[in-house]
């Protein structure tokens, strides 16, 4: 029995190299096959994951190759790629930082700021010199041209009484028929120089001429030349367009945080880059009809007519002291499932993601309490596309290899 163990061992050992050189063989083949095979994913879906070419199934995009040995958490980016991306990067500073609230808002008309021209007598518009919407007048410029009959006859009333006081200058009660008669005149909006001309020329004139009372816009026109219209009619508006109000709408909660007087800045559509400060001039008592909604409302001034109102204007009102922080824009922080990160410049054309610790914001700046230090430049435009690129190119999140502690 001995003997026969003996043998049996032997031939054992007489196998094992082969069998372990052929074992070793196996393996150098299957990490050979396994260094030629690619490995494909989904840009937008990371977790899909598959050794052939093919759809995402989830966002049918196709697939791409990524190294999935990878381990290097940085991405490399040429000048053009850079440009291409619009990536761009802060040095990280200081700066006062103060939680607000963004309210939206609109620029409107000043009524203040508005004149509606209307006829003072009723007649035939003989000429119009204002013929069209849009058209900037001057203060005392013609804007229209009136045939009245009836002034034609106050004018003769006029005439008479002042050919009466001429004749008999100690008598009182011509005196008062003439300055009654004047009266009416003004009542027509004629001047002090018209009626002066009346006396002098002797002679009716039965054309008003109506002028602009201030300098602004014609925004509405009501009538044509020819047209016939009677006292009282509304025949242009006129706005100033120097200041606007700006309108904001707040809930009736919101409502206790704001008072009248209250400083606040604005930021207009297309002009982000220059807030104007302004106060809360009022706030509607009442909710508007048909809407949960109240209004606050100031006054903009509006150099040189560059905004119009319609335009699109938000009232940033600060909720909170003003601290000294470490700041970036709100764009430059990444939020997913694993926290918040930003995309530092390590050295020139290489990015490296970041985990990091926000604090308070606001709807422009974001605070950061810990994962960056100052000088440290940071990507503050094109963070998304590089998070994407990343993805990409490495088939996995930037932040799988740096998780915040």
């Amino acid at each position: 029995m001995k003997r026969k163990e003996f043998l049996r061992l032997a031939t054992v050992a007489s196998f094992a190299p082969g069998m372990f050189l052929t074992a070793c063989q196996d393996d150098k083949k299957k990490q050979a096959a396994t260094a030629g095979q690619k490995t494909y994913t989904c840009p937008m879906h990371p977790q899909i994951i598959q050794d052939k070419p093919g759809s995402c199934p989830i966002c049918g995009m196709d697939l791409v190759i990524f190294d999935k040995s990878s381990k290097d958490a940085a991405i490399i980016l040429g000048e053009s790629q850079i440009a291409l991306a619009n990536i761009t990067t802060m040095t990280v500073g200081s700066g006062l930082l103060s939680n607000s609230k963004r309210l939206n808002g609109r620029l409107a008309v000043n009524p203040d700021q508005t004149a509606v021209v209307s006829s003072r007598a009723a007649g035939r518009i003989q000429v119009l010199y204002v013929k069209e919407t849009g058209v900037a007048v001057l203060k005392g410029q013609p804007l229209y041209k009136i045939y009245s009959e009836q002034l034609s006859a106050l004018q003769q009333e006029y005439l008479l009484a002042h050919a009466q006081v001429q004749q008999f200058p100690a008598d009182a009660r011509f005196i008062a028929i003439e300055k009654a008669a004047r009266q009416k005149l003004r009542l027509y909006d004629q001047s002090e120089e018209d009626i002066q001309g009346l006396a002098a020329m002797q002679k009716q004139d039965p054309f008003i001429t109506y002028r602009a009372p201030m300098n602004g816009t014609v925004s509405e026109l009501s009538v044509t030349e020819g047209q016939y219209v009677s006292e009282g009619s509304a025949v242009l508006r006129l706005e100033d367009y120097s200041s606007l109000w700006v309108e904001a709408d707040i809930y009736p909660a919101e409502a206790a945080g704001i008072r009248t007087g209250q400083k606040v800045q604005v930021q207009v559509a297309g002009w982000e880059d220059k807030p104007q400060q302004i106060r809360i001039d009022f706030i509607t008592p009442a909710i508007q009809s048909g809407s949960q909604l109240m209004q606050v409302r100031g006054t903009i001034p509006n150099p040189a007519n560059r905004w119009q109102p319609g335009l699109q204007a938000n009232i940033i009102l600060q909720t909170s002291d003003m601290i000294n922080a470490m700041t970036l824009p709100v764009d430059a922080v990444i939020r997913d499932a694993k926290g918040t990160h930003v995309w530092i410049e390590t050295k020139p054309g290489t990015f490296q993601a970041r985990m990091v610790l926000i604090g308070m914001q606001n709807a422009d700046l974001v605070e950061i309490k810990e994962g960056i230090a100052k000088n440290e430049k940071v990507v503050v435009t094109g963070a998304y596309l590089l998070y994407s690129e990343y993805v990409l190119k490495k088939g996995s999140d930037p932040m799988a290899l740096h998780q915040h502690e």
